[in-house]
């Protein structure tokens, strides 16, 4: 039994010490080699030319424009109070077409453009841009002057007078009242597109009202931004029998 224990605990100490001796004979054998860089020179670098800097020109320098001249025009206001004459606004027809309407009576450069804008309501450099101008069929309602019959109101009304004839279906049955009429005023001042608007009030007063309309000779045309444009106008003919 003892030379058993003895004959195998040898044999298990010969096999452990065979395997530890050829791990350490195979760990010494690795070696790793010196890893050698590859020397690298550079040969033939070129140095770009440095391109001299160039100072760009000053801005060139804009005149601004001509003063204008402008003419002042007051806005209406509505009031109990006695109105100063001084400070009523001129009448349309004395105007001067070649001043633009503006918040004082100033001068301007012989030459110089009208201004289409107000005074003080600039950007403040002192260089007013003008609006696009108005496109060729563009009918405006208000502008800044309105169309207005050669002679002014007076003429207006006596126009009326002259040439208005009371129709006799109307005198007949009695019929008056007032016949609102709109039509188109053009740049050059014809008159165009006339047509009644509101209730009817039959026995030939509208058919009346638009033949007299057609009769008119050209108004002043309406102006935006000193420009003429086409305006549609309104006009109130009244119908009255006269009282027997």
């Amino acid at each position: 039994m003892r030379n058993s224990v003895i004959g195998t605990a040898s044999i298990a100490a010969l096999f452990i010490g065979g395997y530890l001796i050829s791990s350490n004979l195979r760990a010494a054998g690795v070696v790793e080699k010196p890893r050698i860089a590859k020397e690298v020179v550079l040969e033939h670098v070129e140095i770009p030319e440095e391109k001299p800097m160039v100072t760009p020109p000053p801005p060139a320098r804009v005149e601004p424009p001509a003063q204008t001249a402008t003419q002042k025009f007051t806005a209406f206001q509505v009031t109990d109070k006695p109105v100063d004459p001084s400070e009523e606004p001129p009448r349309m027809e004395d105007l001067d077409p070649k001043k633009s309407i503006g918040v004082m009576n100033r001068d301007g450069a012989e030459g110089a453009n009208a201004d289409p804008g107000i005074e003080g309501l600039g950007k403040g450099d002192g260089v007013v841009t003008p609006p696009p101008m108005p496109e060729k069929d563009r009918i405006e309602t208000f502008v800044e002057i309105m169309p207005q019959f050669p002679g002014g109101e007076e003429a207006l009304n006596k126009f009326l007078r002259n040439n208005m004839r009371y129709p006799h279906l109307a005198s007949e049955q009695g019929i008056e009242g007032t016949v609102f009429i709109t039509f188109v005023v053009g740049t050059d001042g014809d008159i165009s597109d006339i047509k009644t608007v509101g209730a009817r009030k039959g026995g030939g007063l509208e058919e009346e009202a638009i033949r007299v309309v057609n009769k008119m000779p050209k108004w002043k045309p309406g102006k935006q931004n000193s420009r003429p444009v086409r305006v549609q106008f309104n006009l109130p003919i009244r119908f009255q029998m006269e009282q027997q």
